[in-house]
């Protein structure tokens, strides 16, 4: 679940990695809030709802699109194409299918994770689509719609040679993105181990999901947690690397929609109905193989 809070497929080839998330001003009302894209846009599903198009904010209206602040360092969820500019991801190919209900275009605007917040509400993204896990401290800040439901899975060398056990960690090197739930995760089970007397964890928490993945998959660290299609991709991808245990704290991930926007918050809400009732919403996560965490309700402030 990412996601406290997370670059690029940028050349963990060696490694078989495959691993990859600066503004608008549509729904600002403060001038030069927009920023020039570092992706293009893109427009996908099936089809335009005209009665949800008709209810889209003016401002977006206008514009023809909704530029979505993203961290594109969680394969499969985010992450950059081959050409090293284009964000795909499921993430991508489900609120593209959200946009086309809309009659709108997508603009994904690559940042990091713990900065997209606060572009939202500040009028520099319209939207945070980002593997953001929906809790109460969020809701505080924003308005979020429900998409997706995602859990933490650990993450360790093939044979687990380090004898990794979740229930005893103490004392191994082990790796999360910051900004996480999995850094707070490690963080508490680290003081747990303290608490007993017993050595802490070693936690080498990167800026990207990408250098996580790189780093258990070289040996620098024994383990790492991140979310579940995340940390099962990396499995996939790599060859050299295997779950541990089962996922857990399952929970939610929504778009960050700006807290004064709940209108607009709802409408996406509305499109991910219609994107579901088509087979949109299914399709987008067949591309990925993430099925699974497939959800029939969707909601805002869940």
């Amino acid at each position: 679940m990412r996601r406290m809070s997370l670059i690029a497929v940028t050349g963990f080839v060696a490694a078989g990695l495959t691993l990859s998330a600066c503004g608008s001003d549509s729904l600002s009302t403060s001038p030069g809030a927009s920023s020039a894209p570092a992706a293009g846009t893109s427009a996908a599903g099936g089809g335009v709802d005209q009665a949800l198009a008709d209810t889209v904010p003016a401002e977006i209206k206008s514009a023809g699109k909704i530029v979505v602040g993203t961290d594109p360092t969680y394969a499969p969820n985010e992450m950059l194409g081959s050409d090293g500019k284009t964000v795909e991801g499921f993430d991508v190919a489900v609120f593209d299918a959200v946009a086309a209900k809309l009659g709108l275009k997508t603009e994904y605007v690559p940042a990091g994770f713990g900065t997209i917040i606060l572009g939202v509400t500040s009028g520099k993204y319209d939207v945070g689509v980002s593997s953001f896990t929906i809790n109460p401290e969020r809701k505080k800040q924003v308005n979020m719609v429900s998409y997706y439901s995602a859990g933490t899975q650990w993450v360790v060398a093939k044979g687990n040679p380090e004898n990794v056990s979740i229930d005893d960690p103490c004392g191994k090197s082990i790796g999360a993105q910051k900004d996480t739930v999995q850094a707070e995760d490690l963080a508490a089970r680290s003081k747990k181990c303290t608490d007993a007397g017993k050595p802490g964890i070693t936690q080498v928490i990167q800026t990207g999901q990408d250098q996580v993945t790189a780093d258990v998959a070289s040996g620098k660290t024994v383990a790492m947690l991140a979310d579940s299609p995340v940390g099962l991709y990396a499995v996939k991808q790599t060859g050299t690397l295997e779950a541990l245990g089962d996922i857990y704290d399952s929970a939610p991930y929504g778009y960050v929609v700006p807290k004064d926007q709940t209108d607009f918050a709802n409408l996406l809400a509305d499109a991910l109905k219609a994107a579901k009732a088509d087979g949109s919403y299914e399709a987008a996560l067949k591309k990925y193989s993430v099925e699974p965490g497939a959800i029939d309700s969707f909601a805002v402030n869940p």
